[in-house]
């Protein structure tokens, strides 16, 4: 059965202080949405990250023991620019990211600690579009993200978090899925959109790894081409799209 396509997407809720976004690796929210991100926490709210890896086997030039050092300090200088302070790797194994109950225990403790209304993370399913194959590691990180959002809030489920002192939390009211393919929400990012390109460049040696192309002129484009795709299903003005999951 062919899912409906939404033309208009409807405006993401403003009615939350905390969120915590859960993806894979370094530059992950960069290239997603942390347009949003700046104007939320532009606006008062709270938002952390926790990474389910250093990204230590992103970059095939760069042995894992020098890439994952070099992957964290840029990620937490790219997270600054967008008004993130903390930043948490879970330490996960990059490109072999196994779904079950090992993640799900991790990122459900990751939501009790920081008591999140809002959880964020990046497409689950098995392509982008239809196009081009997504990797193990965003599938099973989104999916258990999904997953943790309602396993945070039952005692009865890893029990054992309670025993360290994370009491259950049961306040996440919505997890936000960036890049799906059949968003249903966006934020308006014309606040943010200047730092998010900032915030991507600070990722430069992921960036040079992958493309040729100068950085500025890359991480421009790209950010600012969604941006403006995107704002041609909401109003106008560039936008970050989000498939939001009510709880």
């Amino acid at each position: 059965m062919t899912e409906p396509t939404i033309t208009q997407l409807l405006p993401m809720p403003e009615d939350w202080r905390r969120a915590l976004a859960v993806v894979a690796h370094p530059d992950d929210l960069e290239y997603g949405c942390s347009a949003a991100i700046a104007g939320w926490t532009d606006g008062g709210r709270e938002v952390a990250y926790v990474l389910a890896t250093r990204g230590e086997a992103g970059i095939d030039t760069l042995e894992p023991a020098k890439c994952g050092p070099l992957r964290e300090q840029e990620q937490r200088a790219s997270a600054a620019v967008v008004g993130v302070s903390t930043v948490e790797f879970l330490d996960h194994k990059d490109g072999v990211i196994e779904y079950g109950l090992d993640l799900r225990r991790d990122i459900a403790a990751a939501i009790r600690r920081h008591r999140p209304e809002l959880v964020i993370t990046l497409n689950h399913r098995d392509t982008w579009g239809g196009v081009a194959w997504n990797t193990p590691d965003h599938v099973a990180v989104g999916r258990a993200t999904l997953d943790a959002a309602g396993d945070a809030g039952n005692r009865w489920i890893f029990p054992e978090l309670t025993e360290r002192g994370l009491a259950p939390w049961n306040g996440v009211r919505w997890v936000a899925v960036a890049g799906s393919s059949t968003p249903t929400h966006a934020t308006d990012a014309s606040v943010g959109l200047e730092r998010a390109v900032r915030s991507l460049l600070e990722h430069r040696t992921y960036i040079e790894a992958l493309t040729d192309e100068d950085p500025e002129t890359y991480a421009r484009g790209f950010l600012t081409g969604n941006a403006s795709a995107t704002g041609e299903r909401f109003g106008g003005k560039p936008a970050v799209a989000f498939e939001l999951f009510g709880r």
